[in-house]
């Protein structure tokens, strides 16, 4: 499929595009195809779409009718199951086992989940009757209504492209809003294949719009700055989110942001060491460690720590099958902190540079998954996200220092604990400085269960009554008895 705008119910043809961008293959380079890029006047009409539906039949859908329609999104998917995981692999390059069994069921999983939260959640919150407070006499009734926001608009990541983009998309269109989306311009393709299904799906024009496009100076910022776009969800690098706060301030624009991680393992003397190696190259090698939530920092007590760093190197050298980074920049920086470890004298214990295998892929973006350790925690490759396969491992003495070490980072998106002390894991996790801790697993995902970040990794929480508290917001009506 040829990534297309989709604006108003139609994709327009790259005839209406100013600028196309190549689509390139991680694994070995090659051009797949064009994407147009959206200029302001695109955008705009896409706003305008989604103005024009929100004010006309779908305001006024009830919620079993919004919950109908999210199930034949969710249906609409899984009859082109296959199409998705072509599409995920192809712009990706991930390993084709990854996209069927996360990334498309996980999509499809979020319009079911959404579809069956709205069975109960009322349009409706009633309050008791109770005295007035304030000037007035007699009783009040009081109750709250939650309306959508209106316009949403919705930007995600090229790691995850349609996993992300639904979690943000169903919960949106749950609430009652019409949605603008603008995939990474890397991985459009899968977006694309969604406006089809959701058009097939018999939803009115404008619902959801979806352009493309890079984003400062192009689609994303034009989106985002957006005067008559009413809130912003948007998961990428903090520094981008940075940008698209400073620009929403200027409309007092709501936003929910899940960032940038820089996440830690704590792993204990008592734990399970086999499980926790496999459970740590999992945590850091899985999709290259281009997922947020992916281990970057581990740390180890010290009686362990040896036998821990051989069993993680030979796992990472035992990796086979594993995908390139995402382009050749992305690349070129992943290979820029194993230089930068190499130069601080860490001890490379696996990887460091990238792998050589005799065909096409020689021409693509891959790294080979790294395990390094000796390098001080103030060092850039300790402290700065690195979004590749790597991580580094250091020792700790005490449960207080591993905790300390934990929470020494700019991020706050995701833990790990590996012990088999019951009462150690619910005294540690609590006091890790991140959205999301967990205990001897790595992302173990339950959609109705707040997710997100603290610090530089985010603003709010996503998943299940979250979600759908942000994308509406109440209105008390008071009534006087």
């Amino acid at each position: 499929m040829n990534p297309a705008h989709y604006i108003g119910g139609t994709f327009l043809p790259h005839s209406h595009a100013t600028t196309m961008l190549p689509l390139v293959d991680p694994v070995d380079a090659a051009v797949r195809g064009q994407v147009p890029e959206a200029g302001r006047e695109t955008v705009d009409a896409a706003v305008n779409a989604a103005r024009t539906a929100l004010n006309g039949p779908w305001g006024g859908t009830s919620a079993e009718d919004r919950a109908a329609a999210l199930r034949r999104i969710a249906d609409g998917i899984q009859a082109r199951f296959e199409e998705f995981v072509d599409a995920e692999v192809g712009d990706t390059g991930k390993p084709r086992e990854l996209a069927a069994t996360v990334d498309i069921p996980r999509a499809i999983g979020n319009f079911r989940a959404y579809a069956d939260l709205l069975y109960g959640r009322p349009e409706h919150l009633y309050a008791t009757a109770v005295p007035g407070w304030s000037a007035g006499s007699g009783q009040a009734l009081n109750y709250t209504v939650r309306r959508p926001l209106g316009v949403v608009a919705v930007v995600s990541p090229w790691n995850l492209p349609l996993l992300l983009l639904t979690w943000k998309v169903a919960p949106a269109l749950a609430a009652g809003n019409t949605v603008v989306a603008k995939p990474s311009e890397e991985t459009p393709t899968s977006a694309t294949l969604l406006a089809e299904v959701i058009g097939e799906a018999g939803l009115p024009a404008g619902v959801f719009n979806l352009v493309h496009g890079r984003g400062a100076g192009s689609a994303g910022e034009y989106l985002t700055t957006h005067s008559d776009v009413d809130a912003i969800a948007f998961t990428g690098a903090s520094a981008t989110g940075a940008a698209i706060m400073r620009g929403a301030a200027d409309h007092i624009t709501p936003v929910s942001f899940e960032l940038g991680g820089k996440n830690a393992a704590l792993v204990f003397a008592d734990a399970d060491i086999d499980a926790a190696v496999d459970g740590t190259a999992r945590s850091a090698f899985t999709h290259s460690g281009q997922i947020c939530l992916c281990t970057e920092r581990v740390y180890v007590e010290r009686p362990v720590f040896e036998e821990f760093v051989a069993g993680l190197g030979e796992r990472a050298r035992a990796l086979t099958g594993y995908g390139p980074m995402i382009s050749a920049a992305h690349r070129d920086k992943v290979l820029s902190y194993y230089r930068l470890a190499a130069d601080e004298n860490a001890k490379i214990v696996a990887g460091g540079g990238v792998p050589h295998f005799g065909d096409a892929r020689d021409q693509g973006f891959h790294v080979e998954p790294t395990v390094l350790t000796g390098l001080p925690q103030s060092s850039r490759v300790v402290q700065e996200e690195i979004f590749g396969p790597v991580c580094h491992v250091a020792p700790f003495d005490t449960e207080e220092e591993a905790v300390r070490l934990a929470n020494d980072s700019r991020y706050g998106l995701a833990a790990t604990v590996w012990t088999t002390d019951l009462s150690r894991a619910h005294r540690v996790a609590p006091q890790i400085e991140a959205g999301v801790v967990w205990v001897n697993c790595w992302n173990l995902r339950d959609l109705r269960t707040p997710f997100g970040g603290s610090k530089d990794s985010g603003i709010g929480r996503e998943g299940g009554e979250h979600s759908l508290d942000f994308f509406s917001e109440p209105v008390n009506v008071c009534v006087q008895v």
